[in-house]
């Protein structure tokens, strides 16, 4: 294995930046090294194979990227992003892993649509990939193939409380596949809005003709992803699954899952930039 010291830049990790010397063995850091340090020999820079002078500079750990769309199709159309231009972006943003979504719709088997997936990335990706599972129609068969997909390295899947005819879970169903995700150790992801009852405010707003962007957050009410947020939360606590709720865009939303945390529950969340900045009291 070819090894790299890289010296002289600022160390940025987790608990906070120090000056200091990073050896690599292969793809792994092998050591953390205060500057000048003997630890591993008096001589490191002459004993490696490539020196690279970070002097001025930042060096971090390669950042992972837990939720990506690579050639999604959605609604009529798709991703911009292949999976070639998307990680070689990624790469020079120094993003080092994605983990994308293979998609199981309605109708079709869940090993059909992660192998579909991996034909779309293989041999084409600048940088590792995993893949969560998306669980589109919630039935005995894919219940059944949601047992092996540890087995085929993927450890998470994503049902949908929202898009009804698409991907919409139920209650029922979510119930199922979390009972089988607790037993799996998989991390059950959840799209938590109240899908039915957003489609029906939507048909409204149509009717009166209110087709404005404004009114896309409008229909989208707090209360419908806040209501959704803790039935999935509840659900979660029921059947004893983790549960990670993702692009969380309501600060109620957080409200609830900071009070399943603070309660024990193995729940997290994540957002997305824009909702930090395009809110519906910025428009008003």
């Amino acid at each position: 294995m070819a090894t790299t010291l890289i010296s002289g830049g600022t160390v940025v990790t987790a608990t906070g930046r120090s000056a200091a010397d990073v050896l690599v063995d292969g793809e792994k850091i092998a050591a953390v090294l205060a500057p000048g340090s003997t630890l591993l020999g008096h001589d490191l820079a002459g004993s490696v194979d490539t020196v690279l002078d970070a002097t001025g500079k930042y060096v971090i750990p390669g950042g992972i990227d837990a939720h990506t769309h690579m050639q999604m199709p959605f609604g009529g159309t798709e991703a911009s992003d292949t999976f070639e231009t998307g990680t070689r972006a990624a790469a020079w943003g120094g993003t080092t892993t994605i983990v994308d979504f293979a998609i199981q719709r309605y109708g079709e088997r869940v090993m059909d649509g992660l192998a579909a997936w991996h034909e779309k990335a293989a041999g084409q990706c600048a940088v590792d990939y995993g893949f969560h599972q998306i669980i589109g129609d919630v039935n005995d068969d894919s219940l059944k193939a949601m047992e092996a997909l540890p087995d085929e390295g993927v450890s998470s899947y994503k049902l949908f409380m929202a898009y009804p005819g698409v991907f919409y879970s139920d209650d029922a169903q979510i119930y199922k596949a979390m009972r089988v995700g607790a037993e799996t150790g998989l991390m059950t992801m959840m799209h938590a809005e109240n899908g039915p009852a957003i489609d029906a405010m939507v048909a409204e707003l149509l009717a009166q003709g209110k087709t404005d962007p404004y009114y896309h957050g409008v229909a989208r009410a707090w209360q419908m992803e806040e209501e959704a947020t803790h039935r999935a939360i509840m659900l979660a606590n029921l059947t004893g699954a983790p549960l990670y709720v993702v692009h969380v865009s309501a600060k109620q939303a957080v409200e609830q899952l900071a009070a399943a945390r603070d309660n024990g529950q193995n729940v997290f969340g994540e957002t997305c930039p824009q909702y930090l900045y395009l809110s519906l009291e910025d428009q008003l």
